[in-house]
């Protein structure tokens, strides 16, 4: 079956990570489905490649995965003595100094945050397992379209670490700490079902739909005036930082640089 991005030329494609453009519309693939995805901090490195390279014609990214999980979370080499050739193992990483143990982390977290970028909205199409770093790459996006038969799950806590990669922000935001801090600690699996209830997901469909409604989102949120979009996002995001009056105050100046724009009177 064709991909959606088959037919498009690749901007990147290493690594397990495929980027293409299409004018306004860009697609990240994760491509090593025989290995179900699974995360490297290669693969780390090429994401955030991705997103530097994006053109600035760029309004929307969709987040999609080849073959039956979006990703079952970090390549288990990365857990034996021996690690993934080239790369740090775990034992190596906690050798370091404090310093240089936060650089690297800092730098593997580099592929979780552009995501959420004022100038874009990101949209992540989400099936089968999406696991630990594979759950917080889907929660780096700012909507998250899932399969049927998708199955979320944090289980760092499990492997006696916690999750790193940006996502325990977006998780308590999504669904309040009580739950948050439940679906980390024990490790279990949310559905399609409970990830639409709880706001991790905005909406769940069959599987052999996933592509074609992630599409069609991303369709819809091209159809507004980029800079009421950009404008929004931001007030939106900054919103649980502000009080109420600053947020009220946040409205008025956002519209007012709308006001401007429109009439012609912009900087």
């Amino acid at each position: 079956m064709a991909t959606p991005d088959q037919d498009l030329t690749a901007v990147l494609d290493q690594d397990g990570v495929r980027l293409t453009v299409d004018d306004t519309l860009a697609t990240v693939t994760l491509t090593n489905a025989a290995k179900r995805n699974a995360q490297s901090p290669a693969l780390w490195r090429t994401l955030t490649e991705a997103g530097r390279l994006l053109p600035g014609s760029v309004r929307v990214v969709l987040l999609r995965a080849e073959g039956q999980s979006f990703s079952a979370g970090l390549d288990r080499r990365m857990f034996t003595p021996e690690g993934i050739p080239g790369e740090p193992t775990f034992t190596d990483l906690a050798r370091r100094d404090a310093a240089d143990l936060d650089a690297t982390i800092a730098g593997f977290q580099d592929a979780f945050t552009w995501w959420r970028r004022t100038d874009i909205v990101s949209v992540a199409a989400v099936q089968g397992h999406a696991i630990g770093a594979g759950f917080q790459l889907a929660l780096a996006c700012d909507l998250r379209v899932v399969a049927d038969d998708v199955q979320f799950a944090m289980r760092e806590t499990a492997l006696g670490i916690v999750p790193d990669l940006a996502g325990t922000h977006p998780l308590v935001g999504l669904v309040g700490y009580a739950r948050a801090l439940e679906i980390c600690a024990t490790g279990r699996f949310v559905g399609a079902e409970e990830a639409v209830s709880s706001g991790l997901a905005n909406l769940a469909v069959p599987a052999g739909d996933l592509d074609a409604t992630a599409r069609d989102l991303a369709a819809a949120l091209l159809a507004a005036p980029r800079d009421a979009v950009t404008e929004t996002k931001a007030l939106l995001r900054g919103a649980t930082a502000r009080t109420y009056d600053e947020q009220r105050a946040a409205e008025r100046a956002a519209q007012g640089r709308r006001f401007r724009d429109l009439a012609g009177l912009g900087d």
